[in-house]
């Protein structure tokens, strides 16, 4: 049987979650979960889901909908706040106990946040919260930056696949690590698109100018597009690096999957 992990979007319905000039938690937090749950599944995880509409269920609903379901693990997604506008910022955590898998998660979830720009505030314990406290299976929240903070909703909506990809990363490679799930070869690795060109003479253009700086460019075709990559990573964090190199040389990027 395969490794199944029970993603949760955080409020939904009547519960708006946070809100700040007009956002919404319930928003960001169903279309980040589904992002998350399309590469989960892609690398061969069972993904069920809390909802995926804008629907309202109780923390403790949710808690027995995993238990019922028999997840392995659960991992609900939400966006943190403050009483205070853009006084803080960052991503943090949140697990019943500093022990186990779930902590080695929410770890290497927040490091592979942190990498992307966002302050790492830490893994903290909350053995108050019901989803924490009623599932029977190691379970993580998440809190993907302030939604009340400039900083990190630029961070949030200028990253977003890039931050689908981390926490994902995130979630294999602990499972990975602690032998829940086995390695495969035949996985994606990563790359960075500069351009899609529906003309092959400006994709080799971009193409000749970054090879001339000495960046591993390569050309593809595909769907009638001609795409211009930079790389090959066998981890996101490598990828990022290369991306962030990139935008600093002052080019558009997308990390992919290949």
């Amino acid at each position: 049987m395969s490794y199944s992990i029970m993603l949760d979007a955080g409020h939904g319905g009547r519960d708006p979650g946070a809100v700040y000039n007009g956002r919404r938690e319930k928003d960001d937090t169903l279309s980040l979960t589904l992002a998350i749950g399309e590469l989960l599944q892609e690398r061969g995880i069972d993904v069920l889901y809390t909802r995926t509409t804008d629907i309202y269920e109780s923390p403790y609903q949710k808690a027995l909908e995993a238990n019922a379901a028999g997840a392995d693990f659960f991992l609900s997604i939400h966006r943190n706040s403050y009483p205070t506008d853009n006084t803080v910022s960052g991503v943090e955590s949140l697990i019943y106990n500093k022990s186990g898998l779930k902590y080695a998660m929410a770890q290497n979830i927040n490091e592979g946040l942190e990498a992307l720009g966002f302050i790492n505030l830490g893994v903290k314990e909350r053995p108050g919260l019901v989803v924490l406290r009623r599932t029977q299976m190691p379970a993580v929240l998440v809190e993907v930056g302030f939604i009340n903070s400039d900083t990190d909703n630029r961070l949030f909506d200028d990253n977003f696949d890039d931050i689908a990809l981390a926490i994902a990363e995130g979630i294999l490679d602990t499972l990975e690590e602690n032998g829940e799930i086995s390695s495969d070869s035949s996985l994606p690795h990563y790359a960075v698109q500069t351009g899609a060109f529906r003309s092959e003479q400006y994709a080799r253009r971009l193409l000749n100018e970054l090879t001339e700086m000495n960046f591993p460019a390569v050309l593809t075709e595909g769907d009638g597009l001609f795409r211009v990559t930079v790389g090959e990573y066998d981890t996101l964090d490598e990828a990022v690096k290369m991306e962030r190199r990139l935008k600093r040389a002052g080019y558009q990027t997308v990390i992919v999957t290949i």
